[in-house]
């Protein structure tokens, strides 16, 4: 798998769509995604077209109209979009599972490449097909909030950013900074979160009637 730049740039224009969403403001201008990611204005509009005939977002018209999201982004997973765009997620297409074609190996049981190929197939696809659009925008965010980064699209509210234990941040596991490394570190925040007590079991009435006698 190899990431165009059509395919980058869909899936930058989306994340801005998923920000825009979380902030309760929806509708983005074309104008805005231009400005904000420096991308091509004819090359971004063909992209675009092609998103919104999949349905991923829609398109309002007029003069204060834009592109919002089609459906909510927990239900937009990047393995789709990339699929869309840039087509198979496998290296080579005797591994893919959407677009399988017999590779000119004569043994493809037996083949060490196809299987080693598979694996690499399969490591993209767990990451690509598990994460949503609301999860990079949530980390997204958040790693905004921490380093105080102006956030895009704001309009009147301002967020305030959770505490951060920076005993979380580790050097070893997953690369400091990258997107697995921000999921496992909220998710370590959020187990130190101390869970309601339980209340106390009622007594009952015929016990306090006879403590009452």
């Amino acid at each position: 798998m190899k990431l165009t730049k059509r395919g980058e740039y869909a899936l930058r224009a989306l994340i801005d769509f998923g920000i825009a969403y979380e902030l309760g403001r929806p509708l983005v201008k074309i104008g805005e995604l231009v400005r904000k990611e420096n991308l091509p204005v004819k090359f971004l509009e063909q992209i675009l077209m092609q998103l919104r005939e999949a349905g991923f977002i829609e398109a309002k018209r007029g003069k204060g109209g834009g592109y919002l999201l089609a459906k909510p982004p927990k239900e937009i997973r990047f393995g789709q979009v990339i699929r869309l765009i840039d087509g198979p997620l496998a290296p080579i297409a005797c591994v893919s599972q959407t677009a399988y074609e017999r590779c000119t190996c004569p043994d493809e049981d037996h083949c060490g490449l196809r299987m080693l190929m598979l694996d690499v197939r399969n490591a993209i696809a767990r990451i690509l097909d598990r994460y949503v659009l609301a999860d990079v925008v949530e980390i997204t965010l958040r790693k905004m909030r921490r380093d105080k980064v102006p956030i895009p699209f704001m309009v009147e509210k301002l967020l305030t950013s959770p505490p951060v234990n920076p005993s979380l941040y580790r050097e070893e596991g997953h690369p400091l900074g990258s997107f697995l490394q921000e999921m496992e570190d909220l998710s370590n925040l959020s187990s130190l979160v101390p869970s309601p007590e339980p209340a106390a079991p009622a007594r009952s009435s015929s016990r306090r009637a006879k403590k009452d006698a």
